[in-house]
């Protein structure tokens, strides 16, 4: 029986924090810091130096407890099991049996399974040494495998919050079925996301997976008036084989005669960057594509003050920040028609979806855009609209600070109330609100 401590703050865990990559989840938690929720930050690995951008992202790296980093030590590990141990054998053997029934299948995948709960020690001995009440993780993956068996260690409780979609590959793999079952709720950051979840629970725990979206500030975005329309199209993202950054370089070449003027600008690193930059060249696009590398939140946020578009031509997504920061900024997107990309961008209102993978209808869609300035101007503004209703992270922060501080969110609705502009506005039909 997992006791509910009462006071206190919260953990946030997560396997590489902070990183560029992961900013929301940092946004996240600097909007419960600022409603008065005090959290404590802890990273399984320290993110690679070149991920850590800008001075705020340096700053929290410095406030994060490292769990490997502080594992590497026999003596903090033996320490840290040690105090398990004295304080409570049951918990410790109990851990030791749901480390070995969640195991997967294999001996190097066991032998991870081993270093997770060496790991859950040390991450256990912290939070109690930190008086944490709760524990919250980002992704249901290793980092979750630790937080779980931290939790059983140590009697605090945990939630998770559920991405997708690379969980969903091996979701055996990664018990995701226990985790939903042994966490007090579970954050799903889309309706998309919790319809996958609910077909690996129990339905006994179908109640406890809530709606939370990953947010952003709108305020911080689209303050200034835009600059002249001058065909500027922006990617931001992970250079990575997932993000369909090729499709976006052959629709340029297509539409390069068209529209000589559009100039395309890709923000990001990643392990394809030398195979997208080798495409450029060979498609003879060097006056055309810029690559810019890693950029800060705030300089994110600059670029995207300076574009026309945003085009995401992914494989697959959860539901992409970067698209709410663009439609904030009052930019119409193109995105693929993925996971949650639906519930954000609607077709022809903020932007367009498109089947992901399909060359031909994105060269079509930027065609438009690209050639009526009064079409994006419509579209951002509807953009900007959505976003305020449904994905403002202080929203969002609220609603979940309400779940984190709940002794049982589980009567908690699936989101909050629908809010109306009158007693006769009905909500809309699958409205998240």
């Amino acid at each position: 029986m997992i006791d509910h401590q009462m006071t206190g703050p919260v953990a946030y865990v997560t396997g590489e924090y902070p990183k560029v990559s992961h900013t929301f989840i940092q946004r996240e938690i600097m909007a419960l810091r600022h409603l008065g929720l005090s959290v404590e930050t802890c990273t399984v690995r320290r993110a690679p130096a070149e991920t850590v951008v800008g001075k705020a992202q340096k700053a929290e790296e410095a406030n994060t407890f490292g769990i490997l980093e502080a594992a590497k030590s026999p003596i903090t590990l033996i320490h840290a099991h040690a105090a398990i141990i004295r304080q409570s054998p049951r918990r410790w053997g109990a851990a030791i049996g749901l480390a070995w029934r969640t195991r997967p299948a294999g001996l190097r995948s066991g032998l991870w399974q081993l270093f997770y709960f060496l790991e859950a020690a040390v991450l256990a001995r912290h939070l109690k040494m930190k008086s944490v009440r709760h524990i919250h993780n980002h992704f249901a993956n290793s980092s979750c495998s630790v937080t779980m068996l931290a939790s059983c260690m140590s009697g605090i409780p945990f939630s998770f919050t559920m991405h997708g979609p690379a969980i969903f590959y091996e979701p055996m793999h990664w018990r995701i079925d226990e985790k939903m079952a042994r966490a007090q709720f579970v954050s799903c950051i889309s309706h998309f996301c919790r319809a996958q979840g609910m077909m690996f629970a129990d339905q006994a725990h179908w109640s406890k997976l809530k709606i939370v979206h990953c947010g952003i500030d709108p305020k911080k975005y689209g303050q200034a008036p835009r600059s002249a329309f001058a065909k500027r199209v922006i990617f931001v993202g992970r250079l990575d084989a997932v993000k369909g950054v090729p499709l976006l370089l052959d629709a340029a070449a297509a539409l390069r005669a068209r529209h000589p003027d559009a100039r395309i600008t890709i923000v990001g690193d990643g392990p394809h960057r030398e195979q997208l930059e080798a495409q450029v060249a060979r498609l003879g696009l060097g006056e055309m594509v810029k690559f810019l590398g890693y950029r800060s939140q705030d300089a994110v946020a600059d670029l995207l003050a300076e574009a026309d578009m945003l085009v995401l031509p992914s494989f697959a997504e959860g539901v992409p920040v970067v698209l709410m920061e663009a439609m904030a900024a009052r930019l119409p997107v193109i995105a693929s028609q993925v996971a949650g990309v639906g519930e954000l961008v609607e077709d022809g209102v903020s932007g367009h979806v498109i089947p992901a993978g399909d060359t031909q209808t994105l060269i079509a869609r930027m065609d438009r855009l690209l050639s009526h300035p009064e079409v994006c101007a419509q579209m951002g503004k509807a953009g900007r609209a959505k976003v305020e209703a449904d994905f403002d992270i202080n929203k969002e922060a609220t609603w979940l600070k309400t779940l984190l501080t709940s002794d049982d969110p589980t009567p908690q609705p699936l989101r909050p109330a629908v809010s109306t502009d009158g007693p006769d506005v009905p909500p809309r039909l699958g409205s998240c609100r």
